[in-house]
């Protein structure tokens, strides 16, 4: 019998209409492994996120009738789905957690070929890859160019990250930092931090109902959110080596303005104080600014890192 269980965590937004049965295709997958032996046990887990609608009184049904399989963290108001997937996390107990939707449109009856493929690649991640998505034509797109954003600014070779359904191995969210809405680059915090991770193509099935949660102002958000990541995961532990650059080139770039103008009052027979020079003062002013910021960030930084590991192991012989 394997010794891997699987805790199922699922952030949950006014999906009346789906969680019930979202509840039971896990538990008919999870059931099917425990049968082949592939897991000793499971449970899962709902975190309702604030629902307006009546998701709490069929999640409390639900749970008098499921008992210990299913468990329920029910927030006061809506947080959002970080916040709820690091409640999720907090009180999971398996040694392998699954993440998805609460929409339906992610199939549990994946997991089995997620957990195959973990085994057999020896990986730290499994994420789907909804390679044939049933989302409407402009979700579609800015899915694709918020992709191809973040290989470019990452550096990784997935396809999907946007896909919710995803298998980690207990350490990797031991090693984890969830703040504001990173809760869509997990996967990339996890690469940039050393872990393996690969992909499987999985079944995507449109919304069976309620409401889609995402919206433009979500997606500006998932931009800032990525360029903070690379921020972060390049200079969170060296700030003033990012400010301090920024400083220097301003003050390099200020000389080479006031040696331009010099030169050309030399040719001219007069120096004025305009534009370029302003512009030079300017550079100057924020190149100081730049620099002293960065010896702020830096003890900030310090301060931080002060009871925690800048590194990841995998494992001491």
């Amino acid at each position: 019998m394997a010794k891997d269980t699987i805790s199922v965590v699922i952030p949950a937004y006014n999906e009346e209409g789906n969680i019930v049965k979202l509840y039971e295709e896990n538990k008919a997958a999870l059931v099917g492994l425990v049968k082949a032996g592939e897991i000793s046990g499971f449970e899962v887990i709902v975190v309702n996120d604030g629902s307006s609608d009546g998701m709490d009184k069929k999640l409390e049904a639900l749970k008098k009738k499921e008992k210990n399989l299913l468990r329920v963290i029910e927030f006061r108001r809506n947080f959002g789905q970080t916040p709820a997937m690091r409640a999720g996390f907090g009180i999971a107990k398996g040694s392998l957690i699954v993440t998805m939707d609460g929409d339906l449109q992610n199939d549990p009856a994946d997991i089995p070929q997620l957990l195959k493929k973990m085994r057999a690649d020896d990986l730290d991640v499994v994420t789907g890859w909804r390679h044939n998505r049933k989302d409407r034509f402009g979700k579609r797109i800015a899915s694709k160019l918020m992709n191809a954003l973040r290989k470019d600014v990452i550096g990784d070779e997935l396809h999907d990250y946007g896909c919710s359904l995803k298998i980690y191995k207990r350490e990797c969210l031991q090693d984890l930092e969830l703040f504001g809405e990173l809760h869509r680059y997990i996967t990339a915090y996890l690469y940039i931090k050393g872990y393996k991770i690969g992909e499987v193509k999985v079944n995507h099935r449109q919304r069976h109902a309620g409401l889609t949660k995402y919206n433009f102002s979500r997606g500006i958000n998932g931009i800032m959110d990525l360029f903070f990541l690379k921020f972060w995961a390049s200079y969170s532990d060296r700030p003033l080596h990012f400010f301090g650059r920024i400083g220097i080139w301003s003050w390099v770039a200020a000389v080479l303005l006031l040696i331009e103008q010099i030169v050309k009052a030399f040719m001219i027979g007069s120096l004025e104080f305009g534009p370029v020079l302003a512009f030079a003062s300017l550079l100057v002013i924020m190149g100081g600014l730049a620099v002293v910021f960065g010896f702020i960030f830096e003890m900030l930084s310090r301060n931080h890192y002060k009871d925690k590991d800048m590194y990841s192991v995998k494992k001491v012989l």
